[in-house]
């Protein structure tokens, strides 16, 4: 017997406990005792969309580890391999995360290496140059793939070529990044005005005063820096030719608003249905109708002072110009015709699911924190985004399609063979 399915249309999740340290650092706590561990989340203002040298921003996050005035890379990563630290660090066109995660008997040891990788880095002119042999080599490679030139086109043909969001540098720039690049971005942006900290797991007062300590050694920075953000100049078709392609990668979809945006969240029960989960609409078009292609995704995508729609997807050559047909045809059935009940139904399902999965568990809740804090929420804001999915109907679906994804407002891109 199949047990009944539970769709909650009311969710409580824990509110961060947040204190202001005295060179302003924001320091979010989200204890849980449940668990023997911890993480620290120090999520800077540094991403690529700040740099004036290429490349910089990411070089800067990913060589933070590589040695300190106090300790090689080799001693870094040991000390932190021996306690069972974990140490990650992602970066996107707005933030630079750097995160710690230790078991709590070992967070004063873990917390010692992560004053040495934040606070002291020292950048060896010798980890520079391996490191951007080795990124040039990887970008020089991903850009012989499809579906790279076509996601960096489609950033192009949204944003335009002079755009923080829009730039690709040539991997060459490599070549010419220097320590003074990395060390002036490091200097620039790893600073108290550009940080918060977020702390999940076992948090007592011993830890929550020891990581504000560490905190509160971030410096003050220069007024002032960042790259100018120019009007976006979107063009609505791009085509990157690729001599013996097999496949095309295709990406569509249009500039449209941030997550604080009011339709924000409509127009992602719109996306979720086009192409957000197996059983969306355009996966069954393309692939299980028509066999295009393996997989086709559909999103709603946030930066700090953009967002866009998009659809994904690769298909053979031979059949690139009925696979984009097929995408366009799906999107106007989304606004012409109300999506049936039963078919919203199972989409706010997915979506509310996919929330209650990701916030199993302390480091989950703060991923959503984290992402809450950026756009200017507290975690109220979710049971909020959940009660406007459930509440949901064909018509809105249908309304919302139709005020954002008219085909004329369609950008739409292809790498492989021409669209």
């Amino acid at each position: 017997m199949t047990p009944p399915r539970i769709n909650p249309s009311e969710i409580d999740v824990q509110q961060a406990e947040k204190s202001v340290l005295a060179n302003g650092v924001a320091l979010y706590t989200l204890p849980s005792a449940d668990f023997e561990v911890l993480r620290i989340s120090f999520v800077f203002r540094a991403g690529s969309a700040v740099q004036t040298v290429p490349f910089s921003a990411s070089a800067a996050a990913n060589l933070l580890a590589e040695g300190s005035d106090r300790r090689s890379a080799q001693q870094i990563a040991e000390q932190l391999d021996y306690y069972g630290s974990w140490y990650d660090v992602n970066i996107d066109r707005d933030y630079a995360y750097i995160n710690f995660a230790t078991l709590s008997k070992f967070f004063d040891q873990t917390l010692d290496v992560a004053a040495e990788i934040l606070l002291r880095p020292a950048f060896p002119e010798e980890e520079l140059r391996t490191y951007a042999a080795k990124r040039r080599q990887r970008l020089a490679i991903d850009r012989t793939k499809v579906d790279v030139q076509a996601r960096e086109a489609f950033a192009q043909a949204l944003f335009g070529p002079r755009h923080p969001y829009g730039i690709s540098s040539d991997e060459s720039l490599y070549d010419s990044l220097t320590r003074a690049d990395v060390s002036d971005f490091y200097r620039r942006f790893y600073t108290a005005e550009n940080c918060f900290v977020v702390c999940s797991g076992r948090i007592g007062e011993h830890e929550r005063q020891a990581i504000g300590a560490l905190a509160e050694q971030l410096p003050h920075g220069p007024a002032g820096t960042g790259a100018d953000f120019p009007a976006p100049e979107t063009v609505h078709e791009a085509f990157v030719p690729h001599p013996g392609a097999v496949q095309s990668a295709l990406r569509l979809g249009r500039l449209l608003f941030p997550r604080q945006h009011p339709d924000f969240v409509g127009m992602q029960v719109v996306a979720t249905a086009l192409g957000g989960y197996f059983g969306s609409r355009l996966m069954q078009n393309l692939r299980e109708r028509n066999g295009y292609t393996y997989g086709v995704v559909a999103a709603m995508v946030n930066f700090e002072r953009a967002g866009y729609f998009a659809v994904a997807t690769q298909v053979g050559t031979d059949v690139t110009q009925e696979a984009l047909q097929e995408i366009y045809r799906e999107i106007e059935r989304l606004r012409t015709e109300p999506m049936p009940d039963e078919e919203l139904a199972l989409v706010k399902n997915m979506m509310t699911g996919e929330m209650m999965r990701i916030l199993d568990g302390p480091f989950g809740i703060a991923d959503v924190t984290i992402e809450n804090i950026l756009c200017g929420f507290d975690n109220t804001v979710i049971g909020e985004n959940i009660r406007r999915i459930r509440s949901m109907t064909p018509a809105d679906v249908q309304r919302l399609a139709r005020k954002y994804l008219a085909r004329e407002n369609l950008v739409t891109v292809s790498a492989g063979l021409p669209l």
